[in-house]
């Protein structure tokens, strides 16, 4: 396994954080190992999107065994938060306590689209989790948001998941709804805003 990178703490501080306060959006990747920071970097820059990223050490971009990193879109806004978390390595707690989650809210349904959205978390091997602060995301926001969203979805064969709304599909369609308030707080969110990856 690759050296973990520390948490990076956004620039601009974060408001009380109350599941309230906060959004979150998934992809559950079945990609064996997640990409190194730099190709998503280099994916938002190819759609004309200048991530604002901390300063931090240029080798840390090239590796895959990173478990956050905060990812700003405009100066004036909050930054949005990435996290990872996988299969094995210090949050397999976490990435176990998301998949059962999901899995149990897939279990009531029973169609062709829920079906394969329950294929895809059982197999993931590991999740890519943004963090947004709801009541100051922009629509400049949320498309920034939706391309780190459809990198990991195209790259990582993986399956999004946004809370309030659903799974969609690669052609952005919402294929199974599920209910706002369900999803939020404890059992849906990883809870690495301040800690860095444990040794």
């Amino acid at each position: 396994m690759g050296k973990e990178i520390p948490v990076f703490s956004s620039t601009q501080p974060l408001e009380e954080q109350t599941p309230e306060t906060l959004t979150y959006s998934r992809v559950f990747c079945q990609r064996e190992e997640s990409p190194q920071l730099r190709l998503l970097l280099d994916f938002l820059k190819s759609k004309n999107q200048i991530p604002l990223i901390p300063t931090m050490d240029p080798e840390a971009l090239d590796d895959w065994d990173w478990a956050q990193i905060t990812l700003g879109y405009n100066r004036e806004r909050k930054p949005i938060q990435l996290f990872c978390v996988r299969d094995r390595g210090s949050y397999q707690d976490v990435f176990e306590s998301e998949k059962m989650t999901f899995l149990k809210r897939l279990s009531v349904f029973d169609d062709e689209e829920s079906q394969i959205a329950r294929e895809f978390v059982d197999r993931a091997r590991f999740i890519a989790t943004t963090q947004m602060v709801k009541n100051d995301i922009t629509e400049e926001g949320y498309d920034f948001n939706g391309w780190i969203l459809e990198f990991f979805q195209e790259n990582c064969n993986g399956i999004v998941q946004i809370d309030g709304q659903g799974f969609f599909s690669p052609r952005g369609e919402l294929v199974v709804d599920l209910e706002e308030g369900q999803e939020s707080g404890k059992d849906g969110s990883p809870e690495l805003q301040n800690d860095g990856p444990s040794s």
